[in-house]
């Protein structure tokens, strides 16, 4: 074989393997390092079961179908919102679809506002099932209002909620962790957790809060290897947290919600969410394209990413007046409400 007959087909390799990559990128729904863990790491069914996982948030939305999915990988759980009417009904259904015993699901309504009742919740687990393997930190709110409309008392509720609610109970649950050297702390996130966006100002300080906080954490637990930190930041799913979405007052609910059909399936997201903490991943996105490509923008070429959010911001505004949701307005056209 000639020299530049190697070359010519070294090259057509090269581009191949790109083109490959492309595509791949193209239809990717979550970051390298998490597909990569998709396809070649551990697999949920293999470390998860027989655990015992406490998830906050889990009434509805990426929390109640973490309840689902978990329950039938054979983990112990720890049910954990406002609602207990709605945790009774989840779980049921972790009952009938999966092969758990009344014994081995606790609900336990919780408000992450009552910074006061997180220890004796945590005592409650522990004298359920001896041990806390895993805690998911998934409760929280959204926002959907201007910050020049907006009261001061819903960025002191949101915060109190997304982040002070958190990290005390992650406080409470960390020394028993810490005891027994070994455990998982998993913090539900967002992309908005390292990007900004108009409209959430409040729920974005949450998130980048939370991000800073348990990035310190991790740093803060390198004498205990076992004790893993993971932040999961997905982009739009299908849930009800714009339905739930804080606006410029607290007593004011969102009149216009949108379309979510756009959005990442629940289910996707949580088997994600799953495969991520599988592999003791320390942070990863969950989301499908446009979005996805704009977090590695944010991450890689921030000048540009300010340059696209300014672009499309009133875009996003004037989107959100006229009923159409506001994750999908950088992308759709302008829909005027119609009476």
């Amino acid at each position: 074989m000639s020299w530049d007959l190697f070359l010519s087909l070294l090259l057509v390799c090269v581009l191949l393997y790109l083109g490959v990559q492309l595509v791949r990128f193209v239809r990717a729904d979550g970051d390298l390092t998490l597909l990569w863990a998709e396809w070649q790491g551990r697999r949920p069914e293999w470390e998860l079961s027989d655990m015992v996982v406490w998830v906050t948030g889990a009434s509805s939305g990426i929390g109640e179908e973490l309840a689902y999915q978990l329950s039938k990988l054979g983990t112990s759980l720890v049910l954990s919102s406002r609602r207990a009417n709605e945790l009774e009904r989840v779980k049921n259904k972790c009952l009938e679809i999966s092969n758990l015993k009344e014994k081995d699901i606790l609900v336990l309504p919780l408000d992450l506002t009552d910074r006061s009742s997180h220890q004796a919740a945590t005592k409650t687990v522990l004298q359920q099932f001896g041990h806390i393997d895993i805690l998911v930190n998934n409760g929280g709110r959204s926002q959907r209002s201007l910050f020049k409309d907006t009261s001061l008392d819903v960025y002191k509720e949101i915060m109190e909620l997304n982040f002070l609610g958190t990290i005390s109970l992650t406080k409470c649950v960390l020394p028993h962790m810490m005891e027994r050297k070994q455990g998982k702390i998993v913090t539900v996130s967002s992309i908005l957790g390292f990007i900004g966006a108009p409209l959430a100002g409040g729920y974005c300080a949450t998130k980048h809060a939370l991000q800073g906080f348990f990035n310190c954490l991790r740093a803060e637990l390198t004498t205990y290897p076992e004790i893993t930190v993971t932040n999961i930041c997905p982009g739009p799913v299908q849930s009800n947290i714009v339905h739930n979405a804080f606006t410029e007052d607290i007593s004011k609910k969102l009149e216009n919600v949108g379309s979510q059909e756009h959005k990442m399936a629940t289910s996707r997201c949580v088997r994600l969410m799953l495969i991520s903490i599988a592999n003791d991943l320390k942070e990863v996105w969950i989301s499908e394209q446009p979005f996805l490509t704009v977090c590695y923008i944010w991450q890689y070429a921030p000048t540009w990413a300010w340059w696209l959010t300014n672009k499309l911001a009133n875009r996003r505004i004037e989107n959100f007046k006229n009923g159409v949701d506001a994750d999908s307005s950088y992308f759709k056209p302008l829909k005027k409400k119609t009476n």
